[in-house]
């Protein structure tokens, strides 16, 4: 789980940072959960939407959550 970027997005729903980068939610909300990396095309469109480093994203990928 993406703790991180479920409080970067600020309450706002899912379906609003979706469709701001061009994705599904199912997509969104699988990349939240962990279950879904983004490309880096899309994991920069999101970060710039909610306000973090794109690359954090793939530091996850790295470092997994003890589930």
């Amino acid at each position: 789980m993406r703790e991180w970027l479920i409080e970067a997005r600020g309450g706002r729903p899912q379906t609003e940072i979706a469709n701001k980068s061009s994705i599904s939610q199912q997509m969104y909300s699988a990349i939240e959960r962990s279950e879904a990396t983004p490309s880096v095309t899309v994991a920069k469109r999101l970060a710039k939407i909610v306000g973090v480093d794109w690359r954090q994203f793939y530091e996850d990928d790295r470092n997994p959550s003890h589930g």
